[in-house]
């Protein structure tokens, strides 16, 4: 239990690399804490899988990274909430480096796109009394839409002041609410809440159906399962083909080129690793949020996209300078 502190994540991470022995860490959930853990990987040329969709920016030799990249996520999801929307657009997010980096790629795509940003706020992680402010000058700049990148507890805060302001049909598209998520803080009760992940519970599929009814079986009947779930859940398959594969479980022959070859079945169907990147192919899903808080499919990306983790419509360096002069 890493207690959402940077320093307990890195701190555990090294005690289990070096005391414990293990073999892999599948671990963090912010991206504050896999880069405190990414320099502990690195030095001791261990190996981690990442289960959260992030901003990016990054790739190293000892991650393997199962979320969403930036252009799998935010880039398609923002071009999408631009074009059913408008252009006038609100950004929220929490206070750390997903938020923050998230909107910079953001701001370029409305910029390109001719678009305006109306207002731009972050809160601390698990910040609630500050969300009533907010929320007032939402509603005093009237934008098209809102993306959401708040973690955490702060998205209940923020949606029982759209409540209280009467702004429920003020279009939001969520980053990182999963699915029980909206059912803990209420998301669905809006008519035009919005989320952009790579897998929904509700998906169709049998292989989808047969997963979610083991699932439930182990973890209880009222559970849902989630995007991060199924990354972290084929993240161990990968792993464990590629165990299988080496005939040893010693991150020095796993982390690999066996593992940047590998694929599985997953619960939302084939999960690739790209080998030039560490991350894997994902397709994108847009769905309206239900009053059971589940996801009605509204948009689904026609392919898998190879990820990128720095969109492809600027160069690494191009990115990087603009990562400079948002941190001054």
């Amino acid at each position: 239990d890493g207690r959402s502190d940077n320093n307990v994540f890195a701190r555990e991470a090294e005690r289990l690399i070096t005391t414990e022995g293990v073999s892999v860490l599948f671990a963090c959930w912010t991206s504050a804490c896999r880069l405190a853990v990414k320099p502990v990987v690195e030095r001791h040329h261990h190996l981690l899988f990442y289960p959260v969709q992030y901003e990016g920016m990054e790739q190293s030799p000892n991650i393997l990274y199962t979320g969403s990249a930036p252009n799998q996520q935010v880039v398609p999801g923002t071009a999408w909430a631009l074009r059913e929307f408008g252009k006038r657009v609100y950004l929220l997010g929490s206070d750390y480096v997903f938020p923050r980096t998230a909107n910079m790629i953001i701001r370029d795509l409305v910029k390109t796109s001719h678009g305006q940003i109306v207002g731009e706020r972050y809160v601390p992680l698990g910040e609630q009394q500050e969300l009533g402010r907010i929320v007032a000058e939402i509603a005093a700049v009237h934008p098209d839409v809102v993306l959401n990148t708040l973690n955490g507890d702060s998205n209940g805060a923020f949606f029982d002041a759209q409540v209280a302001a009467d702004l429920l049909r003020l279009p939001i598209l969520s980053f990182s609410v999963p699915e029980d998520g909206m059912k803990a803080w209420g998301g669905g009760r809006f008519r035009q809440h919005f989320v952009a992940w790579s897998y929904f519970h509700s998906l169709p599929e049998a292989s989808n159906r047969d997963f979610i009814k083991a699932y439930q079986s182990r973890f209880g009947a009222d559970q849902y399962v989630t995007d991060p779930a199924v990354a972290s859940y084929v993240g161990v398959l990968l792993w464990a083909q590629t165990v299988k594969e080496v005939g040893t479980a010693d991150p020095q022959w796993t982390n690999g080129s066996s593992l940047l070859r590998q694929s599985v079945a997953g619960p939302d169907g084939v999960a690739a690793v790209d080998a030039r990147t560490r991350h894997l192919w994902k397709r994108l899903l847009i769905g309206r949020v239900q009053a059971d808080a589940q996801f009605t499919q509204l948009f689904t990306s026609q392919d898998l996209m190879r990820p990128s983790p720095w969109p492809v419509y600027r160069s690494r360096a191009e990115w990087q300078a603009l990562l400079e002069q948002t941190q001054r």
